[in-house]
């Protein structure tokens, strides 16, 4: 069967990954999961004390990217990859609210987004590759033969990454978390190096009183007309 790339945009705790997981799983496709990427990169900076909320050493980041190393390796107990960051699984701590409070500004930069866009590029070239992310339809892979745009209120976006966390354990209150994702959607939507904007091509889907399954039947039937156009 011909082998597709699907890009995913969409905003942030849209249910990009989930979908992405669960079809790469049914094509036996590989899932590339670029928020993680960026996210770890994030992990990163943090670690060397370069960003918090007072200050972004933009200039130590920029001047170490070389020195970070990203992949991911697949946990048959869990049934997808997980991130690794300079060969240490950091799969846990990448989800972290305060993660995700600064991964937007680290993302932003664009050596950042430069470095990382040419690894997934490479990741994508052999196609069967599902990617989500912010910038995949239009940066990463503006050819893509599937590209979709994920969206949903940001109060029921906010409501599952709450959910989330608390499952995990994690102690956070809900208006945090919606204020980090608002505030995650205004950084992301206008930043000057690849914004998050809908490609023109893109098909756009609302999840927001979607469950699980509609969504992956919703996905799953595009992708089979694409396959077959």
């Amino acid at each position: 069967m011909q082998k597709i790339t699907i890009a995913i945009d969409g905003f942030s705790s849209t249910g990009k990954s989930t979908v992405a997981k669960q079809l790469a799983k049914h094509l036996g496709y590989v899932y590339v999961d670029t928020g993680a990427m960026y996210r770890a990169v994030t992990l990163f900076t943090m670690q060397n004390g370069w960003i918090d909320n007072n200050q972004f050493d933009v200039v130590a980041l920029v001047s170490h990217l070389d020195v970070i190393t990203i992949n991911f390796q697949f946990n048959p107990e869990l049934g997808f990859a997980e991130v690794y960051l300079n060969g240490n699984n950091v799969e846990h701590q990448i989800r972290t609210l305060e993660v995700s409070s600064f991964v937007s500004k680290v993302a932003a930069i664009p050596e950042v987004r430069y470095q990382l866009v040419k690894q997934q590029q490479q990741m994508g070239k052999d196609k069967g590759v599902v990617m989500d992310g912010r910038d995949i339809g239009t940066v990463v892979f503006p050819y893509a033969e599937l590209k979709i745009f994920m969206t949903a209120s940001a109060d029921k976006r906010a409501k599952r990454r709450f959910d989330e966390l608390v499952s995990r354990g994690d102690e956070v209150k809900y208006e945090d978390v919606l204020r980090n994702v608002q505030e995650r959607d205004y950084i992301d939507s206008h930043r000057e190096d690849s914004p998050l904007v809908k490609a023109d091509d893109a098909i756009e889907i609302d999840n927001s009183d979607l469950t699980l399954k509609d969504q992956f039947d919703k996905v799953l039937d595009l992708v089979t007309k694409t396959i077959s156009s």
